[in-house]
């Protein structure tokens, strides 16, 4: 009888389309990108064992997609584009494809043995769709100042005027949803109660942290920073040595936690200390402020491992 093996298949997603390209016979499928086309890709999948299916984060296009496979029980795994392009340069595959891009997604799931994490809720996809339309509205509401402060027709003034009272609507109807969804879950309830007794944090970092950094309360402090780009890469060859940085991680958290670690600096005791010692040792601001961001995302993955409230000299300071 011969031995079944398991396939890993790439997927490549566009706006209409996604290409699906299986290791290890080689056998290729394009299937739209709609819900009818996630069944037919669904069925074409579980046709045979598979170990992993790789697509990259394409936003609003492989959002429904990446449902559509953990709910069908698939062993979805999601890989940040710069990561996939970084391992085809490194295999010397410089064209880029939809067809190209769909072995290369394959290959880098086999060769790197990906593995599956725990899939997002429901109620962690409704947010973060929530977050996204937000931070779109955050531009708009900026473009829109902007261009209030040049013009000097009083038309165009009041549709500004409008069209801003009308964005701040908008984003006061998402942040009220956004506190629903999270009271209606009692265990982002309760995260989220742990994360905002954090001074600095408040309930909208709060769901940033929550949503984009699910894996809080299960890694360690190294990984928790690392996760947010903020811990700090030693540059040295020889006997060169560079100054550390730091790079990677998920940028959208330390947006997030820019405004909440200067606040920190001054109703914080513990991080106002923190803050003012590097200062006071010759440390740039933003490299304190930098320090000061790390020091939330390691409390609050420590809080939330031990499951209690922030008080005035945590068990994680």
């Amino acid at each position: 009888m011969e031995k079944m093996t398991n396939s890993t298949i790439g997927l490549d997603v566009s706006k209409d389309t996604l290409d699906a390209h299986r290791l290890p016979d080689g056998a290729v499928k394009r299937f739209p990108n709609d819900a009818a086309g996630h069944k037919a890709l669904i069925r074409w999948v579980k046709a045979k064992p598979v170990d992993r299916v790789v697509f990259e984060a394409t936003g609003p296009y492989s959002r429904a997609l990446e449902l559509a496979l953990t709910s069908a029980g698939l062993p979805a795994i999601k890989v940040n584009p710069r990561q996939a392009r970084r391992f085809a340069e490194a295999i010397g595959k410089l064209a880029k494809t939809d067809a190209v891009d769909a072995v290369m997604l394959a290959r880098m799931g086999k060769a790197l043995e990906l593995s599956t994490k725990p899939s997002p809720s429901p109620n962690i996809l409704q947010l973060k769709e929530l977050l996204l339309v937000r931070r779109a509205l955050i531009k708009d509401q900026t473009a829109a100042k902007n261009r209030q402060k040049v013009t000097s027709l009083p038309i165009i003034e009041k549709m500004i005027n409008l069209r801003i009272t009308q964005i701040e609507t908008d984003i006061a109807d998402i942040d009220a949803e956004v506190a629903r969804l999270i009271a209606q879950d009692p265990e982002l309830a309760k995260r989220a109660a742990i994360l905002t007794s954090i001074p600095g944090i408040g309930d909208l970092t709060a769901a940033f942290l929550l949503i984009e950094m699910p894996e809080l309360g299960s890694i360690d402090a190294k990984q928790a920073a690392s996760l947010a780009g903020l811990a700090p890469m030693t540059q040295a060859s020889g006997t060169w040595k560079g100054k550390d940085h730091i790079r990677g991680g998920r940028a959208i958290l330390r947006q997030a936690l820019y405004m909440p670690a200067l606040v920190a600096t001054r109703f914080n005791p513990d991080l106002k200390r923190l803050y003012q010692r590097l200062i006071d040792t010759g440390k740039p601001p933003k490299l304190a402020i930098t320090a000061v961001m790390r020091k939330l995302v390691v409390f609050a993955n420590t809080l939330i491992k031990k499951g209690y409230a922030w008080n005035q000299k945590p068990a994680c300071a």
